[in-house]
């Protein structure tokens, strides 16, 4: 009896732990639905929505401008951010508002991008923390999942900060 027992309660282990190395390879390497929170997507993505985030696009270095992607926070770890990549390594990048009169730029260093919310007037990106380690990238955005009437792809940034590739 003890020993039927002991049995049944190793296989139920045994089962929970491969499942569970199963659910952390797909979370880690395949991708997560995100909710996401914050103005600073607007229009593109509202607070409450919820996105799904492929992972293989960053570990095969496969992120391009235009892209959204989900990082961790540069200003504070714990907390993730979800913007749109506007240049790449090496990428001239225009650092001021559109509003400004004279125009800055810089250069994205190597192993870095730099990333802004479509929300221009309402967003803390790159023109405040400066260009984002490219390590810190969790994922590419390719999906919205809910609200399910507004669910698809997305489109072009709205706010054309998108340089062309020359």
């Amino acid at each position: 009896m003890i020993k039927n027992i002991i049995s049944k309660s190793l296989g139920f282990i045994g089962y929970t732990i491969q499942y569970g190395c199963i659910a952390h390879c797909a979370f880690e390497y395949i991708g997560e639905l995100v909710v996401c929170s914050g103005p600073s997507m607007e229009p593109t993505i509202q607070n409450h929505d919820v996105v799904f985030s492929e992972r293989l696009s960053c570990h095969l270095y496969c992120i391009e401008k235009g892209d959204i992607v989900i990082a961790k926070n540069p200003s504070d770890p714990k907390m993730n951010i979800c913007k749109r990549v506007i240049g790449l390594e090496g990428d001239k990048v225009c650092t001021s508002s559109s509003s400004d009169i004279f125009k800055t730029h810089t250069y994205v260093p190597k192993g870095h991008i730099w990333l802004e919310g479509d929300n221009i007037k309402n967003s803390t990106d790159s023109r405040s923390y400066g260009p984002v380690p490219y390590a810190l990238i969790r994922g590419r955005v390719c999906f919205k999942v809910w609200p399910f009437h507004n669910a698809g792809t997305f489109g072009k940034s709205p706010n054309e900060r998108v340089p062309r590739n020359v």
